[in-house]
């Protein structure tokens, strides 16, 4: 026996956390009933699952890729407005898989794609704390005082952030650039914390998740991840 979502994450369909959602949203049926009700237990031998009417089962090949996200592709699976997806740079592979997290449009850098839902939940899930590294274009430069706000955390929708590591790179007359590392995932973070000193983000570019690193990959092309990054993630 196997939670359901935890099924649909092993076969590769979502995170746990996505399954979730979609197991409350009516999109899952187990012997063509729908179930809305999270923690449902299926037999892997007896049950049919499918989602959106699609049977699914569970993936033998793991698969991680990552990508470098180029401007205007949006960090989803599909999209019912016929926007850019990130998978439709990835060609040639078989297996269906999805992004990890996200990346705001207007934002470029490190994404990764699997279909191992494990993997995909212990890298989201806040208890691993694992640092996200990008490089911000900044309007302006922030003086030390507004630098020691993001280092300590400040409050954004109401709630404050953890410690940050900041880092000056450049400035120039108009802006700035910054190293910045944040183990939070929280939507539109460094874009909000930038905007709550107001050094609003005119560029934005993720180039680390934990001890993955985009390298030279240049943008829009993508690679599987090597032996030694995959050990990296199964030892979170």
């Amino acid at each position: 026996m196997m939670r359901l979502q935890k099924y649909m994450a092993s076969c590769g369909v979502a995170s746990r956390r996505k399954s979730e959602e979609l197991i409350k949203n009516g999109q899952v049926k187990v012997n063509n009933k729908i179930i809305t009700e999270l923690g449902t237990k299926i037999d892997l031998h007896e049950d049919i699952v499918k989602v959106d009417d699609k049977k699914i089962s569970i993936e033998l090949k793991k698969v991680y890729i990552m990508l470098n996200k180029p401007l205007g592709f949006i960090t989803t699976s599909k999209d019912d407005k016929d926007r850019r997806i990130v998978t439709d740079l990835i060609e040639g592979v078989n297996e269906r898989i999805y992004p990890v997290g996200r990346l705001d449009a207007d934002t470029t850098g490190l994404i990764l794609l699997t279909n191992d839902g494990d993997i995909a939940y212990k890298l989201m899930h806040p208890s691993k704390k694992i640092e996200k590294r990008y490089i911000v274009v900044v309007k302006g430069t922030p003086n030390k005082a507004e630098l020691e706000k993001l280092r300590n955390g400040l409050f954004i929708d109401g709630r404050k952030t953890a410690k940050a590591g900041i880092k000056i790179l450049k400035n120039f007359d108009t802006d700035s650039i910054l190293d910045i590392k944040i183990h939070e995932g929280r939507n539109r973070q460094v874009k909000k914390m930038c905007e709550a000193i107001n050094h609003p983000v005119k560029k934005m570019k993720r180039i680390s998740i934990g001890e993955i690193q985009l390298g030279g990959l240049d943008v829009g092309n993508w690679r599987y991840l090597n032996d030694e990054e995959i050990k990296y993630l199964n030892s979170l």
